[in-house]
């Protein structure tokens, strides 16, 4: 109960598990709301399905021993978004019981985060493989960071700088609550510092600027978290713990 209880702002968790590729957990099935099992019945991949029940029913197992409320008491829902107002395509949220804290949840290949802070927060999570980086940097990076990208040698350093500013767009744009719907054009992330980052963006009511974060995953995955940054110029902590 002392994390839950920490009124530090410039701290922030993640948890991350490995998930397989089918079928659900029984286990992870049982908690999932009716709304919730609905939707994974409708993914076409059963990895995809496999990923997200995961991720919701480890979300509420890690809520739950921070919360000390069982993990089937944990209603989760959204925020209203933003940038619309609309209450279906915020950020997530802890409904039930009522808590200061804010959430952001991420799945991928194989693998599931979740980020939890007192103060707003977004994470994302990417399996590392091979994406087609000359075709997407066009529209997805600015020009400085397209420099850095198609300027890295070989094919596997380019994926992993092209995944550094995806997963800090990601998660910046997450922590925001308006997800992917931003021009990612207009988000500079500074893929050539492995430092923390501050990065702005224009969403009107939310934080002008975001300390964005590298977080130290097995190679096999790429990923970043994001929380508004301090007035003081100073760099968050952020605790990454693995959910077994």
């Amino acid at each position: 109960m002392t994390l839950i209880l920490d009124t530090d702002t410039a701290v922030a968790h993640a948890w991350w598990w490995r998930t397989g590729d089918g079928p659900i957990a029984p286990a992870d099935l049982a908690l999932l709301s009716k709304d919730e099992r609905d939707r994974a019945a409708r993914f076409v991949h059963p990895g995809a399905a496999v990923g997200y029940a995961a991720a919701r029913a480890s979300t509420r197992r890690i809520l739950s021993t921070l919360l000390d409320v069982a993990p089937k008491e944990i209603g989760l829902g959204r925020r209203p978004c933003p940038g619309c107002g609309d209450p279906l395509h915020g950020p997530p949220a802890v409904l039930r019981p009522d808590t200061p804290l804010w959430i952001s949840i991420s799945h991928t290949g194989g693998c599931g985060m979740l980020a939890v802070a007192r103060v707003p927060v977004g994470v994302d999570v990417e399996f590392v493989r091979d994406f087609p980086v000359e075709e997407l940097a066009p529209s997805t990076l600015t020009e400085s960071e397209r420099q850095i990208v198609l300027g890295a040698e070989g094919g596997g350093a380019r994926t992993r700088a092209f995944l550094r500013c995806w997963t800090r767009k990601e998660a910046v744009l997450k922590a925001v609550g308006v997800g992917i719907t931003t021009d990612l054009r207009t988000v500079e992330t500074r893929p050539e510092s492995s430092r923390p980052v501050t990065v702005a963006t224009g969403v009107p009511g939310t934080p002008a600027s975001w300390t964005v974060t590298d977080l130290d995953m097995p190679g096999t995955w790429a990923a970043a978290l994001s929380v508004p940054a301090q007035t003081d110029g100073s760099h968050p902590e952020v605790r990454l713990h693995e959910h077994r």
